[in-house]
C-alpha cells in the first residue's frame, strides 16, 4: 500500500519501439494524454535501434511493415534497411508530439500492483519508483538475445557476440569468422560480411526455407507511385490480402486445403533453392525436410549462393563444445575461429522473458510464474485476470502471422478502448473477467488442434512457433478477425470499479490449479 490516490501518471508505456509508439498514438486518439514512454535505450525504435548488424533490413515489404495511418512514399528500397525503420520511428515521435513523453535511458526492473490504491509501482534502475494508474507493456518480443547453450561458449578466447548486440568496433577483415544459426538474421548477415572475412564457417542445426527476394531500389517511378496515397493504399491492401490468404489460410483454413496449398508452394521454392547451389552434397544439406511454414521462412537472393565460394564452409554436424580457439563438433573436428557470431534469436516464449522483469499482480501473483505453471494465455493477447490495469502489446495469442505492425495497431486499439471506458465509467480499475478470458483461451486451444504445426509435417523443424508447453501462442485467426475483435470486443468483458472493489472472486490460480 502506498497511500496515494494520485499517481505520477495516468499511463506508463514501457517501451519506445513501434509497439510503444503505436500504443501512445492510440491513447492520444482516445483523448488520453497523461502518459509517459519509458525505454532503456537512448533512442526510440526498439528492435530497429538495437539491431545494427551488417545487412539488417525488414523482411516484409516496407509498404506493409508500416502503420496504416502513417504510410510513407519515400522508402529507398522495397525492403527498407534497418536504419530507415529506426528513422521512421523517430519521425512518428516528432509528428505525433511524443518527444516530451519520452523517458529514455531508463530501465524498468519491476512492476507491482497496489490493490488498495489501484495503481502500479514501477521500479526503475535508478532506484526511483514511478507510479501510474495503468501500465502498458510494449516490450517487444525481439527484446532479449538468446545465446546458445553450448559447453565452453564463454571460455572462447576470441571475440564472441550476438547479432542483437553488434559491436561495430570488431574488425572482421582477414579474420576466420563463424556464424552459429541459420535463421532470418543469418540470411541477412552472411552475404553482408562474406567479402570482408578470410574464411566464413556457418554452423547449421536446421535448414531454413528460403524464397527469392523481390527487392529493388525504389526509383523515380516507384516514388511517384508510392507518393500517391490512393495507389500506395491499394498496393498495401493487395499485399495484406495476399499475406492473409498465404499465412492466415495456413492457420485457420481447412486442413486439407492448407496442406494441399503448402505442398504446391513447396515445389517451385525447393526447385529454386536447389538451383542456387552447385555442390550436390551441400545443396541437399541446405534443403529443409520439414514442411513449408513450420518455422519462419525468409527471403534472400544471395544467401544460398554464398556456399558456392571456396572460402565459405557449411557445418551440419552438431556442436559438442567450444574451446579457447575453436568450435568442436561431434565428429571430433576442430573448426578454428577468431570471431564467433551467434545468430541464435531471442528468448521469445520462455520464463522471465515476456516481460523481462518481475510483474506482480493481485495477491502477489507473479506473471512469469503463472505463465510457466499454467501455460501462456491472455485475452486477445492484451489482458490477464488478476493483473488489473495492465495491458500488453505482444501478449500470448495476440499476434497473427504476418506484419508485426498489424498486431500493434490491433492491441493498441484494444487497450486504449478499455482505458477510455474505465475513465468514462468514473472507475479507476479495470480487469478482464475470468469468464471472458477463459472463453478466448479455450477458443484458441480448440483452433490449435487442427494446426499443421502439431503434425508430422513439422517434425524436426525446431520451430519457435511452439513453446515449452507444447502450445503455439500465436493467435490462430486471420488478420481481419484480429482487427475487428480488438476494436469491437464487449466492453463488459472487463470488470470496472475502484481499487479492491473490482476483485475477481474466480481467481486465476484457483481455476487453473
Amino acid at each position: 500500500m502506498t497511500g496515494q490516490n494520485c499517481p505520477d501518471h495516468e499511463v506508463v508505456v514501457v517501451g519506445a519501439g513501434f509497439g510503444g509508439i503505436g500504443a501512445a498514438i492510440a491513447l492520444q486518439h482516445r483523448g488520453i494524454h497523461d502518459f509517459i514512454m519509458v525505454d532503456k535505450w537512448d533512442r526510440v525504435g526498439g528492435t530497429w535501434h538495437a539491431n545494427t548488424y551488417p545487412g539488417v533490413a525488414v523482411d516484409i515489404p516496407s509498404f506493409i511493415y508500416s502503420f496504416s495511418y502513417e504510410q510513407r512514399g519515400d522508402w529507398s528500397r522495397i525492403f527498407a534497411p534497418g536504419h530507415e525503420l529506426r528513422d521512421y520511428a523517430d519521425d512518428m515521435v516528432d509528428k505525433y508530439r511524443l518527444r516530451d513523453k519520452l523517458r529514455l535511458n531508463t530501465t524498468i526492473v519491476s512492476a507491482v500492483f497496489d490493490a488498495e490504491d489501484g495503481i502500479w509501482l514501477l521500479g526503475a534502475d535508478s532506484g526511483r519508483t514511478i507510479t501510474c494508474r495503468f501500465v502498458v507493456m510494449a516490450v517487444g518480443g525481439l527484446e532479449r538475445p538468446k545465446m546458445p547453450d553450448i559447453p565452453g561458449l564463454h571460455d572462447f578466447g576470441g571475440t564472441l557476440m550476438h547479432t542483437a548486440l553488434w559491436d561495430d568496433d570488431v574488425a572482421l577483415a582477414g579474420k576466420r569468422v563463424a556464424v552459429i544459426g541459420t535463421g532470418a538474421t543469418a540470411l541477412q548477415l552472411v552475404p553482408a560480411i562474406v567479402d570482408q572475412v578470410a574464411h566464413l564457417t556457418v554452423f547449421q542445426r536446421t535448414p531454413i526455407w528460403v524464397f527469392p527476394k523481390s527487392d529493388a531500389a525504389v526509383g523515380r517511378i516507384g516514388r511517384a507511385i508510392l507518393q500517391r496515397p490512393w495507389l500506395r493504399s491499394g498496393i498495401r491492401l493487395a499485399g495484406t490480402l495476399a499475406t492473409e490468404v498465404g499465412m492466415g489460410g495456413l492457420v485457420v483454413g481447412p486442413t486439407w486445403l492448407s496442406d494441399a496449398g503448402r505442398r504446391l508452394a513447396e515445389i517451385p521454392v525447393r526447385r529454386w533453392m536447389r538451383a542456387q547451389v552447385h555442390d550436390p552434397v551441400i545443396r541437399e544439406k541446405l534443403i529443409p525436410r520439414y514442411g513449408l511454414g513450420c518455422k519462419r521462412p525468409s527471403m534472400s537472393n544471395d544467401y544460398l549462393s554464398t556456399f558456392n565460394r571456396p572460402d565459405v564452409g557449411l557445418v551440419t554436424e552438431p556442436i559438442e563444445c567450444i574451446d579457447e580457439y575453436s568450435v568442436v563438433t561431434d565428429d571430433g573436428s576442430h573448426h578454428d575461429v577468431d570471431v564467433l557470431i551467434c545468430a541464435t534469436g531471442f528468448k521469445l516464449w520462455e520464463k522471465d522473458s515476456v516481460p523481462p522483469f518481475p510483474v506482480v499482480g493481485r495477491d502477489g501473483i507473479d506473471l512469469a510464474q503463472f505463465w510457466d505453471r499454467h501455460r501462456f494465455q491472455a485475452y486477445h493477447g492484451v489482458s490477464v485476470p488478476d493483473f488489473p490495469n495492465m495491458f500488453t502489446i505482444t501478449g500470448p495469442y495476440g499476434f497473427v502471422l504476418g506484419s508485426y505492425i498489424w498486431m500493434i495497431e490491433a492491441t493498441a486499439a484494444h487497450l486504449s478502448r478499455a482505458i477510455a471506458e474505465t475513465k468514462r465509467r468514473g472507475a479507476t480499475v479495470c480487469e478482464i473477467s475470468r469468464a471472458a478470458h477463459d472463453a478466448y483461451f479455450a477458443k484458441c486451444l480448440r483452433r490449435q488442434q487442427k494446426n499443421f504445426l502439431f503434425t508430422p509435417t513439422c517434425a524436426g523443424s525446431n520451430t519457435y512457433y511452439i513453446n515449452s508447453h507444447g502450445d503455439s501462442p500465436f493467435r490462430p485467426s486471420t488478420h481481419g478477425e484480429m482487427y475487428w475483435q480488438n476494436r469491437h470486443f464487449d466492453l463488459d468483458d472487463y470488470h470496472y470499479g475502484n481499487g479492491v472493489t473490482t476483485r475477481n472472486t474466480d481467481s486465476v490460480l484457483e481455476e487453473s490449479a
